[in-house]
């Protein structure tokens, strides 16, 4: 280029280092970051679910900030309390709605596994209708829990394969 022109025309790549990547890895990327989550709260845990959005604890900065009211806008669904088999169709129809690709967290004991509810109309564990990503143990889980499984979830949609849809 010639002294003093506006630096308009032909740039030689090889004096810099091109930062390239697949984009299966960009997608994974991108997806960690932008979580869309529903809520499916059914009981106690709904409380402490809700202390992950305060300041101290801001679910935000790992892009899971805003809960979605529809699953047919979310990717990740956060089941969180105790699940009756009255209610499990409903679960069952719930995760039917969403879009691929989606995830399930299972928040609280008695999501897991039934908690201490161990009779005729609770479900022992959300597994059994419904494939889960995420167990987040706890009666009810510390907010600190619930930011490891969603660090957890986070390298899960990271390291798999992106299919777009």
């Amino acid at each position: 280029m010639e002294k003093g022109s506006l630096g308009m025309g032909e740039v030689d790549l090889s004096k810099f280092s091109l930062l390239t990547t697949k984009l299966n890895d960009a997608i994974g990327w991108a997806r960690k970051y932008s979580i869309f989550q529903y809520p499916f709260v059914t009981a106690c845990c709904g409380m402490e679910y809700m202390s992950v959005a305060c300041a101290h604890y801001d679910i935000d900065r790992f892009g899971a900030g805003f809960p979605r009211f529809s699953p047919r806008q979310a990717d990740v669904l956060f089941v969180v309390g105790t699940v009756s088999h009255k209610l499990a169709p409903i679960l069952k129809k719930v995760y039917d709605q969403m879009c691929e690709p989606k995830w399930v967290v299972a928040f609280g004991v008695c999501t897991c596994t039934g908690g201490f509810y161990d009779n005729y109309a609770t479900v022992m564990g959300i597994d059994t209708i419904i494939p889960v990503d995420v167990y987040i143990p706890g009666c009810p889980p510390r907010p600190e829990n619930v930011l490891d499984g969603l660090m957890k979830l986070q390298e899960k949609i990271q390291k798999q394969k992106q299919e777009i849809v």
